[in-house]
């Protein structure tokens, strides 16, 4: 199994598999853009079918070589490599699941309409909302947060989508949003063009490659984005999430982690006069400690599973942004932690 990770899914998908006969798993994490919390839950295990492998780049480059590897077929094929992240439509068919969930528990009645306001990356998650609300579950809007990395936002303000080189790419105390490239945003511009494979083909190769962006704001379909498939999007920045961490802790003492920070933004900020929206919450706030003490001038309480966490060894392995170094690991360490089925 390969995958990339800004943060959570890498963690998510190890613990699943770790210890698993016949499974090895090789992730990519960028070199120091997650937080000491996310490092420690993935670096420190131990299993000998576990491969943490650190990017010398951004989660974009992790991703890329995700990417590349999977475009080799013959290597693909014989080192029989799925992919874990939301590159796998698998993922995005279960993250479908707790939005109808969602919506039921915040309705009385399917005459009802919710929204969902999604803190934003890859556009993983939203677009399996985009996907559930394809389906005809009732929701109004997809509600989109963006961290100051704000690709996706600039794209369904203005209908231009210029994805950020890794340098451009800022650091934030939202991480795992830290991301310019979503890799899941060309499956809603397949819809959103009429599912023309060529069209899409030509935007994403031909002028995303020679120009470094493609421009939607004149083509009458761009209007389609927020009148017919309910998307706005707003920018949230760390000054955003201290403020927002702060007012939900004081009003609600319900403590929230910067990137479910970034979605109430966003949420409060768009938010029409009686539309419900729920805001989908995506990691413990320890993780972020650092953001949580700057916000409310105290650490988020760590939960009993992790105490200690932080002073266990890391295992890791750096390697450049070079996929045939990458290949070469992953061959060389094929049948680590494998044991006959």
């Amino acid at each position: 199994m390969l995958g990339a990770t800004s943060g959570d899914t890498g963690s998510a998908a190890e613990y699943a598999m770790r210890g698993r006969a016949g499974i090895r798993v090789f992730m990519l994490s960028p070199k120091g853009r997650m937080s000491a919390f996310q490092r420690a839950q993935m670096y420190t295990l131990v299993d000998d079918n576990i491969h943490n492998i650190v990017v010398d780049g951004v989660f974009d480059d992790c991703q890329d070589l995700v990417k590349a590897v999977s475009a080799d077929a013959g290597f693909k094929r014989a080192a029989h490599i799925g992919s874990v992240n939301s590159i796998n439509w698998a993922r995005l068919v279960a993250q479908v699941v707790y939005y109808v969930a969602g919506y039921l528990r915040a309705t009385t009645s399917t005459d009802e309409e919710v929204s969902f306001a999604v803190p934003t990356g890859n556009f993983g998650n939203i677009c399996a909302g985009h996907i559930a609300r394809q389906m005809g579950l009732p929701i109004r809007r997809l509600l989109l947060a963006t961290n100051e990395n704000n690709v996706l936002e600039e794209f369904f303000r203005t209908g231009v989508y210029r994805p950020r080189s890794s340098q451009e790419t800022i650091k934030t105390s939202s991480p795992s949003m830290d991301i310019s490239k979503a890799s899941n945003f060309e499956r809603f511009v397949f819809d959103l063009v009429g599912r023309d494979a060529a069209r899409v083909l030509d935007l994403f190769t031909a002028k995303l490659t020679r120009l470094g962006q493609f421009d939607l704001s004149d083509d009458p379909i761009f209007t389609q984005c927020a009148q017919w498939y309910g998307f706005r999007a707003g920018e949230s920045t760390h000054a955003d999430r201290l403020r927002t961490i702060r007012e939900v802790w004081e009003d609600r003492g319900v403590l929230i982690d910067p990137h479910t920070a970034d979605a109430v933004t966003v949420a409060r900020r768009l938010q029409a006069p009686g539309e419900r929206i729920v805001v989908l919450e995506t990691a413990q706030p320890v993780k972020f400690a650092e953001t949580i003490r700057e916000a409310l001038g105290r650490a988020p309480e760590v939960p009993a599973a992790y105490t200690g966490l932080a002073s266990l060894e890391q295992h890791v392995v750096e390697l450049p942004v070079d996929v045939e170094q990458l290949k070469a690991y992953i061959a060389g360490n094929i049948d680590a932690g494998t044991a006959e089925v």
